[in-house]
């Protein structure tokens, strides 16, 4: 991470904001994040303006289901003719409902979340290569999230970062179509063998799950 430049798509989390700084790493805020406190309130209370705010946000999820797996430049064009019209009108709306209902409110605090997330979560208006949420990556680091009650340590530094590569590396195949086990069973075939610099051509990206 100490010489990454590129984007974070991440949530709030305060413990990121070290690395924003200088500007090496863009944030991108979550859509996902954002809506969840909306969902919330409409589990709780059943309020009928987190219900429109979701409502609002609905169609800027739908465009970028069409738009997945596009180039960045495709991606951000689309982006730009349709969601930045709808971002706007989000945006004056929140600030509207803001003024209308009680600052301690459940709602309210859903309200200054976006609003405050706001430059983050219209990253995706100025970078095609930004993501609208970062759910592939939540479900990547659930199995983590669910097994740390069995695996309560790493066992050393080292270790942590060799189980940070493997997930990586396993969820990225499954990404690019391949069973798990296929993939490892062919990486540990080939690998011993593999000249080092050419290692990055067994990148499950790099090869067709059908054709090995």
């Amino acid at each position: 991470m100490r010489d990454y430049r590129g984007i974070l798509q991440a949530d709030a989390y305060a413990g990121f904001n070290a690395v924003y700084e200088g500007g090496r790493v863009v944030e991108a805020a979550c859509w996902t994040h954002a809506r969840g406190y909306f969902h919330d309130e409409v589990v709780a209370n059943g309020g009928p303006l987190a219900r429109e705010a979701i409502e609002r946000m609905k169609p800027l999820f739908a465009i970028e289901a069409e738009i997945h797996g596009q180039t960045s430049e495709a991606r951000l064009a689309v982006r730009t003719a349709r969601s930045a019209p709808l971002m706007a009108e989000l945006h004056a709306w929140l600030e509207a409902m803001l003024k209308r209902i009680s600052g301690k409110s459940d709602q309210a605090k859903a309200i200054r979340y976006t609003l405050t997330q706001w430059t983050a979560l219209t990253t995706v208006l100025r970078d095609g290569r930004a993501c609208l949420h970062n759910n592939a990556a939540e479900r990547r680091m659930r199995p983590l999230a669910l097994g740390r009650k069995n695996y309560l340590f790493a066992g050393s530094i080292e270790g942590g970062q060799g189980a940070a590569i493997i997930y990586t590396l396993v969820g990225t195949a499954e990404m690019n179509g391949w069973d798990r086990q296929a993939y490892l069973r062919m990486l540990l075939e080939r690998i011993a063998d593999y000249r080092i610099n050419r290692i990055s051509e067994l990148a499950p990206w790099n090869l067709q799950p059908n054709r090995c």
